[in-house]
């Protein structure tokens, strides 16, 4: 299983919040770039960044804090939020990103998300399912769409989708758990989807279960900041 730390980014600081609430912000460290060096020097090999505040404004916000810990480290770099347009996903990619994270998007105008896997192909586009009891949660989570989950998976299976992050957005940032079940039935629903698991990530235990499951990888963010697992203990389970 590959352990993805991440990085979510307000004004160009690192912070994380509570089932995605603006409003229960908590910052870590007000440099990225030194976070993700400590990544790396642990001998971790990914990074999932997201600009909470692009996810909010609806448009990339943070490109310059992504290019900085690109050009500086050799992380393999998935960054998500606020890329709505082709020129968003294209200043990303310059800006140094290996993949993208189409999120509400992905819900919002499907034809865009299905031209970006055509010409950029699917080793680039991740599908971001953000969801709330089964329903995909769209613009940083504010809000709805009416999308059940597994008819949203099934659509962009369809369309030869490889990677996709979920997150249940009502254990992120809890450190009670993730959705175990949830991932359960998505991986028996669909075999070959490599699934990224996001959110609620407490102990070492966790991930462990999730290995179990099957998912391809797992992102860590606020059991690394709270300091309930270290970065030995993830460098050693990463594969």
């Amino acid at each position: 299983m590959k352990i993805i730390p991440a990085i979510d980014i307000i004004d160009g600081k690192c912070v994380r919040l509570t089932q995605g609430d603006y409003a229960q912000k908590k910052e870590y460290a007000s440099d990225p770039l030194e976070v993700a060096q400590r990544f790396e020097k642990a001998g971790l090999s990914r990074l999932h960044i997201v600009d909470l505040d692009g996810a909010k404004s609806r448009k990339v916000v943070n490109a310059e804090t992504l290019k900085r810990v690109a050009d500086n480290t050799n992380l393999a770099i998935d960054f998500g939020g606020g890329i709505k347009s082709n020129e968003s996903l294209e200043l990303v990619l310059a800006s140094g990103a290996n993949q993208v994270t189409a999120g509400s998007i992905a819900a919002k105008n499907p034809e865009l998300v299905k031209q970006w896997i055509n010409q950029y192909g699917p080793e680039k586009i991740i599908l971001g399912a953000d969801v709330k009891e089964e329903e995909i949660a769209i613009n940083g989570w504010q809000e709805g769409s009416g999308i059940n989950l597994f008819n949203f998976l099934d659509q962009y299976i369809k369309q030869n989708i490889i990677y996709c992050i979920c997150t249940d957005v009502s254990r992120d940032g809890l450190l009670q758990g993730p959705s175990f079940q949830l991932y359960q039935r998505i991986m028996a629903r669909f075999p070959t989807l490599k699934l990224i698991a996001s959110g609620g990530v407490s102990s070492m235990d966790d991930l462990v279960e999730l290995e179990k499951i099957g998912v391809y990888g797992a992102i860590v963010g606020k059991a690394y900041y709270e300091g309930r697992v270290s970065l030995d203990e993830l460098a050693a389970i990463d594969q």
